[in-house]
């Protein structure tokens, strides 16, 4: 086991699951507008094919132009970006919707998200204004966030059109174990959000040791677990050394050993806990 490469992990070879690619890039706190196109179109000159973003990122715009500044077609994009908590009545999500695309210049999105099951967001209603948009063409799937196990079995009972996936926090320090069983029962890819738990993973001996004896990142590491976990990641990065080095993780290959050092940690970490998440209420 080891690493390969990395420039030998061409940007068609990327794995990919249900269509997804399995590595993205985030853009949360990406607010800079000329920082943040930059930023898109280094990850889509690098190889990146998934770019993540959502209303309440204020960076729809400067995505877009991202995307259009990038020598890539906008047919291997897979473009995401999720509908916020004050905009989920169904007349808000058909509206803000159009406006998202508007800003991010496209005819489309490959998946729209409900950011947060909380707030405006009511179970028939938000979904049936997704399943419209889905009839619309408009958007491509379906994407639930941050949604727990109860609540994506609800909204896969009410949506029609198909959900494609569950984003929510994962990583080395939540490892989502009974979530991601119900989304592998229902045929749902998780999208992890804050793979490397804002940093705390890099001060975990586990990891250290890992990424010592392959001579790759921290990072590179818990990136390359979610991949065995079947995961896709949507670290943030901005420069393009991280958009580099995360991009790397693809040529990582963890030997079981290695998979079983990091189920091991015991510590647990929600980095991201607003008063509204569902495992508060």
């Amino acid at each position: 086991m080891g690493t390969r490469d990395a420039d030998t992990v061409a940007p068609e070879s990327c794995p990919t699951s249900s269509g997804m690619p399995v590595l993205g890039l985030g853009t949360w706190q990406n607010t800079d507008a000329d920082q943040c196109a930059e930023s898109v179109e280094t990850a889509l000159e690098t190889g990146y094919r998934h770019i993540d973003t959502a209303q309440a990122y204020d960076n729809e715009e400067a995505v877009g132009e991202g995307i259009a500044r990038a020598d890539v077609d906008r047919e291997e994009i897979f473009l995401a970006t999720k509908i916020w908590i004050s905009n989920l009545a169904r007349e808000d999500v058909l509206e803000t919707a159009r406006e998202s695309l508007d800003r991010l210049g496209v005819d489309y999105v490959d998946l729209l998200y409900v950011h947060w099951p909380a707030r405006t967001y009511d179970p028939e209603e938000t979904l049936g204004a997704f399943e419209q948009l889905y009839e619309e063409g408009l958007i491509e799937n379906v994407g639930v966030s941050n949604f727990l196990p109860e609540q994506l079995e609800e909204a896969l009972e009410l949506c029609d059109a198909p959900i494609l996936a569950n984003q929510v926090e994962m990583h080395p320090l939540l490892p989502q174990s009974e979530l991601r069983e119900t989304c592998a029962d229902n045929d749902v890819e998780v999208v992890a959000y804050s793979p490397l738990a804002r940093g705390d993973v890099f001060d975990r001996p586990e990891i250290q040791e890992i990424a010592e004896k392959h001579g790759v990142s921290e990072a590179q590491v818990s990136l390359a677990w979610l991949r065995e976990k079947g995961v896709t990641a949507i670290p943030k990065a901005t420069g393009g050394d991280h958009i580099r080095d995360n991009w790397a993780s693809l040529s990582l290959d963890l030997d079981d050993e290695d998979i079983e050092a990091i189920d091991s940690i015991e510590e647990r970490n929600r980095a991201v806990d607003p008063e509204f998440g569902p495992w508060n209420q």
